[in-house]
């Protein structure tokens, strides 16, 4: 009898994480959600990842492969959205918004490169800091590891095409994306005219991570490069945004649990190319209106945490500072086929501060607290306006510099009823400074006209929640409630409307509307939350989720005409839910919901979106090892999606029904 072959050697897979410090136990008592590797692996961009939780949304409800980068903000709990966004994204720790507008380039954070996302809402600024307003979503970069780690390659309609890498060596990390699209009409028929042009797209973005020990010390450093160009919708209507970042981070955490220290400073780079356009009444033609060729901004910052036990009481303090620095150059006043005026407007802001934390994690009880300081500054601010043809200047402002010091701090408890059920509690405030592109750049979409405003104050933040949770045989769920009051939201106010020459903005067209930034008394907002999961066999697995806010502004003496309104772009109720049937071992079908209810486009409440419903489907067979083919459809039922609306009734939709059809690695 022939001998057999010996058995094949285990080969043991070595990662290597960025380095970090272990958490202090207390982030349990508030409302924190996980979006794991199986979310991430279905969806081809991080924001649509994350709108699985429902109180995640960008300003609008398009998603990031066809807004505009500027108002590709995230704000978390439905309080009031904003282009800027009203939370902190950060990636190992480094933020990850944009340094001009707090937006976030989400094409410059591919699925592939992560292993996870903690969201966490409201909360405060914590550890966090700066724009951690209604919370926080951390980012887990992907492990470094030999050989490669994830791929997909797909296509779709439209010609749209995707590719997506990771991988490199045990300490060396590559990830590199880019993406093709032709896009889709927003504006549809019988509305749509030779004005409008397919939202079409194109980015690309490449990462490396690189990362040692030294004497005891886990080093890092991660560099990045992205480009997004993409259509508005219109002729004449386009965005470019190009960015770059460095990373390096130092810790030396405990050899196990809470411990150690870490030091971490960043730079952002980033330029925003962006052309608006006015609309004729019938839509057959477009008139160029501004061109925003010009919007370098930098920012930089350093973080730094020490982590330490006094008994069963685990603490951190740590400290951070950011600083950012930018100027929009623009072109604006067209008359007699060209642009005859030019403007440079910008400024900088610093923002520093230090925190305090401590958490005490035993039996059945957690309990935490935390209390933290921030001064901001806003200086250095000038909007100059010169005349094109002759170099005279027509305007020449200097704006005061503005100072504001902001305490914050967060409490929280839970406690184990039992090893199936828990209650929690939490109180918080949290703050966000306005940002270079709120304080400084006007925009235009359409015949609507937004200006900015250089004597905005900061945000804060107050609220409170409770809520229960646990487990019951395979289904595991949550519920929450919780009350926020938003002082000093910085809102787009109406201000007048076309056709009429204003004093702040010159002349706006039939059917357009001027507003301007402002600081506009508070909103006040409650609401409940709820999270189910569960396996109905071992074929059959499920989750769903809602989320409902009832949010109210009370504009007080600036702007009492807002008083009783509904924050713009905010819905009562978001609903989500997901199916994964695995009929086979090889084969995958799943199935994913959200349904909004209807929002305002405008802070007067007189442009009104409907509610929508969208379920994307996602088939895929595995035929080897971590590969699979699929198969998936954005948008199965082909549903009219309304995005937007403007002053003379003309609606906006996200894409239509897409077929893609791909193939996925992942280790």
């Amino acid at each position: 009898m022939p001998a057999l072959p010996p058995p094949a050697p285990e080969v043991e897979i070595v990662v290597v994480y960025a380095p970090r410090l272990a958490p202090l136990g207390g982030e349990a008592a508030f409302s924190a959600v996980q979006i794991g590797p199986e979310i991430l692996k279905a969806e081809t961009r991080l924001d649509e990842a994350l709108k699985s939780a429902p109180g995640v949304s960008l300003f609008r409800r398009t998603g990031s492969g066809s807004a505009n980068p500027t108002t590709q903000g995230v704000s978390l709990r439905a309080i009031a959205p904003s282009g800027a966004g009203r939370a902190l994204v950060t990636l190992d720790g480094a933020p990850q918004n944009d340094p001009f507008g707090g937006w976030v380039i989400w094409s410059a954070l591919p699925p592939e490169g992560l292993d996870g996302a903690n969201i966490v809402r409201g909360a405060g600024s914590g550890p966090y800091g700066a724009g951690a307003l209604t919370g926080v979503i951390t980012l887990q970069e992907r492990g470094a590891a030999n050989g490669l780690q994830a791929l997909d390659l797909s296509g779709g309609e439209r010609d749209s095409y995707r590719a997506a890498i990771a991988g490199g060596l045990a300490n060396f990390l590559v990830t590199a994306a880019a993406s093709k699209t032709d896009g889709y009409y927003a504006v549809r028929d019988p509305r749509r005219g030779a004005a409008d042009q397919r939202v079409d797209l194109e980015d690309e973005t490449i990462a490396v991570r690189a990362q040692h020990e030294i004497a005891g010390v886990q080093t890092a450093v991660r560099v990045q490069a992205f480009r997004a160009q993409q259509g508005a919708g219109l002729f004449g209507a386009r965005s470019v945004t190009t960015g770059k970042s460095a990373t390096v981070t130092l810790a030396q955490p405990a050899g196990q649990g809470v411990g150690g220290w870490r030091l971490q400073g960043w730079v952002r780079e980033s330029n925003l190319r962006n052309s608006s356009v006015a609309v004729a009444a019938n839509r057959a033609t477009t008139t160029p209106a501004n061109d925003q060729y010009r919007t370098p901004a930098t920012g930089y910052g350093l973080n730094a945490a020490w982590q330490g036990t006094l008994d069963q009481v685990s603490f951190e303090i740590g400290a951070d500072l950011r600083h950012t620095a930018g100027t929009d150059h623009e072109r604006f006043r067209f008359l007699n086929n060209v642009f005859t005026r030019d403007r440079a407007a910008g400024g900088k802001t610093l923002v520093y501060g230090a925190y305090a934390e401590a958490a005490y994690d035993q039996g059945p009880w957690i309990v935490t607290g935390g209390v933290r300081l921030d001064r901001s500054r806003a200086y250095d601010a000038q909007r100059v306006e010169r005349d094109r043809a002759t170099g005279a200047i027509t305007l020449n402002q200097a704006f005061a510099n503005r100072s504001d010091t902001t305490p914050t701090g967060r409490v929280g408890v839970r406690y184990e009823v039992s090893d199936a059920v828990y209650l929690r509690a939490a109180a918080y405030a949290g703050f966000r400074p306005p940002t270079l592109n709120e304080l400084h750049r006007p925009f235009r979409v359409g015949n609507d006209v937004t200006e900015s405003n250089p004597t905005l104050k900061p945000e804060t933040l107050q609220g409170i929640e409770g809520g229960f949770g646990g487990e019951a045989g395979p289904v595991r769920w949550s519920a929450d409630v919780f009350y926020n009051r938003l002082k000093d939201p910085i809102t787009n106010v109406t201000i007048g409307v076309g056709p009429g020459t204003f004093p702040i903005a010159g002349f706006i067209p039939a059917g357009g509307t001027l507003r301007q930034r402002q600081n506009t008394g508070e909103i006040e907002a409650w609401g409940v939350e709820g999270e189910a999961s569960g396996d109905i066999s071992d074929q059959i697995s499920w989750r769903a989720a809602t989320a409902y806010t009832d949010a109210e502004v009370h504009g007080g003496a600036t702007a009492a005409q807002l008083s009783g309104k509904r924050p713009a772009q905010t819905p009562k109720w978001v609903v989500t839910g997901g199916l994964d049937v695995r009929p086979m071992p090889a084969v995958r079908v799943s199935g994913d919901l959200r349904y909004e209810s209807r929002r305002f486009e405008d802070d007067l409440n007189s442009r009104l979106l409907s509610a929508g419903l969208s379920v994307d489907a996602r088939a895929s067979w595995a035929f080897a090892e971590h590969a699979e083919v699929y198969l998936a459809v954005d948008n199965l039922f082909d549903e009219k999606l309304e995005t937007g609306q403007t002053a003379d009734g003309v609606e906006s939709f996200a894409q239509p029904q897409t077929v893609r059809l791909g193939f996925s690695f992942r280790r």
